[in-house]
């Protein structure tokens, strides 16, 4: 990859209880393969609630103490920061994107946009969509002349996801990893749990995010099950991945790292934003969907799903397309085509 020593590369991103922590997660693992080029980093903020994780990966934020959700109030601002700043290459993440707000910024700078959901038209200068159903929605078609980055070769996970060993397979599914996002409100951490048959594994790890707020009652819940592990804003996630033999899992960037460690996983959805996600592993074979926590009950049940990966060669055939799907290498990718790559 060519230098990029005199490139700063500013993120326009936020994190909160209702956002939760996924959009800063995927923008660190950019800054930090932005970083590791050579070139500055700076996330410019909503509001103080991510100030804390931000800086304590080393980067710099500024705070434009303007409204999450509201984002077109704030532009004046943005636009001021701009010119002070010299800003020449902005990424933006955000569900809360409008066209205006877009369009105002990418006449001012270069943006780049990432987008889940192909929810407006987006005028930028480069448009990131990694996600595995990104073929449904008619980027090429839409965008003739932006910088498309489009697939899974683009998925921005931290450094120690790439190039990962092929992983250990054991005989028997005995370690489970539970993972629910980052406030799990639809309380679905208890609902899993009650749903399986504690006993019957060896160590069930159940990640929680920052913003969860009931960690305390089911730590005391299930305080007499020694199978049961609860975490809270785990630093190493990738370690209880590695030693996961099935994991349990919402949709999100979370599936991709999943993939990278080449964990067999079975997915479910809280969330509209994650449907197109999850239903897409299932049809590619790479993941079993277990429905949607909303509902009522569970379209499959759990026993039932995880029945099927006690085999060790369906586990092993799993964990090899998942990892021939996703090497982690997609950050670096970003960062070669937004400063200037081929």
């Amino acid at each position: 990859m060519e230098s990029v020593m005199k490139q700063i590369l500013y993120i326009r991103v936020d994190m909160n209880q209702t956002i939760a922590t996924g959009h800063v997660m995927r923008c660190l693992s950019i800054a930090e393969a932005a970083r590791d080029e050579g070139a500055d980093v700076v996330f410019i903020l909503a509001d103080t609630q991510a100030e804390d994780l931000i800086q304590s990966k080393g980067f710099r934020t500024i705070v434009l103490n303007s409204t999450w959700n509201d984002l077109e109030k704030e532009l004046p601002n943005l636009l001021d920061l701009i010119a002070k700043e010299n800003i020449e290459t902005l990424l933006v993440d955000s569900y809360y994107v409008t066209e205006t707000y877009l369009e105002a910024l990418n006449h001012a700078t270069s943006v780049a946009y990432i987008d889940d959901l192909n929810r407006i038209h987006y005028p930028v200068d480069t448009l990131i969509a990694y996600a595995n159903y990104w073929k449904k929605m008619n980027y090429e078609e839409n965008y003739p002349d932006t910088k498309l980055l489009l697939g899974c070769d683009y998925v921005p996970l931290r450094k120690e996801f790439q190039n990962l060993p092929p992983k250990r397979i054991r005989e028997n599914v005995e370690n489970l990893l539970i993972l629910t996002g980052g406030s799990d409100n639809f309380g679905i951490s208890e609902k899993i749990l009650d749903h399986l048959p504690l006993e019957q594994y060896k160590k069930i790890d159940v990640i929680c995010g920052r913003y969860f707020e009931q960690f305390d009652y089911l730590k005391t819940k299930y305080s007499n099950c020694q199978s049961v592990h609860l975490h809270k804003a785990v630093e190493n996630i990738i370690d209880y991945m590695l030693d996961a033999d099935v994991a349990i899992s919402a949709g999100g960037t979370t599936l991709y790292e999943l993939c990278a460690t080449g964990t067999p996983t079975i997915t479910y959805s809280f969330a509209d934003n994650q449907l197109d996600n999850v239903r897409q592993f299932e049809e590619d074979g790479i993941m079993r969907y277990l429905g949607d926590i909303r509902l009522s009950a569970f379209r499959n049940g759990i026993d039932t799903l995880i029945s099927e990966y006690y085999k060790m060669n369906r586990r092993q055939q799993l964990s090899q397309s998942m990892r021939r799907m996703i090497d982690g290498n997609g950050a670096n990718r970003i960062i070669k085509k937004l400063f200037g790559g081929t």
